[in-house]
């Protein structure tokens, strides 16, 4: 049978154990989350382990059934080697650092369980609620599982009120203890010099330096509203030479016919998979962070986007208004007009620079080290020996 993956080994108590993502998911934000959480701990002066799922069925890629085989290693391999590791290393707390992995909360009994919940938009799309995240059938049994396991956690750490408000409608009474928690940033996002930036960015000789742009940052998923951040550049064309980035997922093919329909394709520009000093480098540039989203468990890019004193125009319903704050410039996602005139308002340079400095404070907000400092507090009301 297939070792825990495990980035410490030491029967050491008091100590949190943190339970981690199945790496072959590619989930990357949960990924970073995992080792932050790890490393901020440690900084902090807590003794913590991060275990995860290690990939064995699952390196078998046989296509549709890869799936399945990751399910093995995921719920039925892994519960094993955690139970005989938890009566091992003897932690004080384990904390499930994402709720889609709540369902290892019965192996992790009778510890103090702790999850932190970023969303809980799959399990609404499983109740047949609205969230552009649709479930199968198998998805629905997955989701009711994740749910009623929440259920069974001593307390939940919510990233968002919003997601907060969700689980209190969503859970039965008694719920868990319950609190939010906002993510820290997961790596050093602040304003670069214009001429640093545009040498960082030189060798994508796609996108033209000398030429303003506006940013989108994130996945090619429905809930993102891709094709919304399309229409919306477009209204900007007749009224300014500006360049649209997209930085994350390749575009669709239902993108590119849509950008040649608004007659803007030869002004958008792909950069694909960015690692975090490309994005640095873009907020810094950028005229303004596009992000129309229609649903999300937080907004990672808009606190990134903060921090590099880029102006953020954002969904104005939670978590998005909740993540900009009083620093973002906030309309309904049908608004397309209203994003497209603040586009056009940040294109001056004094307005951009007043936008520029709210983001920049309001950053602070997402400070690592609070971030740690809050989870601590949770943890010593769960186990105060820690």
């Amino acid at each position: 049978m297939p070792s825990v993956c495990t980035d410490r080994l030491r029967p050491i108590t008091p100590m949190v154990l943190l339970i981690g993502n199945y790496a072959p998911d590619r989930q990357q934000s949960m990924l970073r989350f995992n080792r932050m959480m790890l490393e901020g701990l440690r900084a902090a002066g807590l003794e913590a382990e991060l275990v995860r799922p290690k990939p064995f069925f699952g390196k078998l890629r046989l296509g549709a059934v890869t799936k399945w085989l990751a399910y093995l290693d995921k719920y039925l391999v892994f519960p094993r080697q955690l139970k005989k590791h938890l009566a091992l290393v003897r932690p004080s707390l384990v904390h499930i650092l994402d709720h889609s992995n709540a369902v290892y909360t019965d192996n992790a009994k009778p510890l103090p369980v702790l999850v932190t919940c970023h969303d809980l938009l799959a399990v609404r799309g499983a109740l047949d609620e609205e969230t552009d995240c649709p479930a199968s059938t198998t998805g629905k049994i997955l989701q009711r599982w994740i749910l009623h396991s929440l259920q069974k956690a001593n307390a939940l750490v919510c990233v968002s009120k919003a997601t907060c408000d969700d689980a209190a409608r969503l859970l039965d009474a008694p719920r868990p203890q319950t609190s939010v928690v906002p993510l820290g940033l997961n790596y050093p996002f602040r304003e670069l010099p214009k001429e640093a930036a545009r040498k960082r960015l030189s060798s994508f000789s796609q996108l033209n330096l000398a030429r303003p742009f506006v940013l989108h940052v994130g996945s090619a998923l429905k809930r993102k509203n891709r094709e919304g951040v399309l229409r919306i550049f477009a209204h900007t064309k007749d009224q300014w030479n500006g360049q649209l980035v997209f930085a994350g997922d390749p575009m669709t093919a239902e993108m590119h016919s849509l950008g040649e329909k608004l007659g803007i394709s030869d002004r958008v520009v792909e950069i694909v998979c960015p690692d975090s000093s490309v994005l640095e480098a873009l907020y810094s540039l950028a005229t303004a962070l596009l992000f129309p989203s229609r649903y999300e468990g937080f907004g990672w890019p808009i606190a990134e986007a903060q921090a590099c004193g880029c102006p953020v125009i954002c969904s104005d319903h939670p978590p998005m208004s909740e993540a900009a704050g009083e620093a973002g410039l906030l309309h309904p996602v049908n608004d397309e007009e209203g994003f497209a005139r603040d586009i056009i308002r940040l294109t001056n340079g004094s307005e951009r620079a007043r936008w520029s400095e709210k983001s920049l404070q309001a950053s602070l907000r997402f400070a690592p080290e609070e971030m740690i400092a809050q989870y601590v507090e949770v943890y010593r009301a769960l186990a105060p020996q820690l």
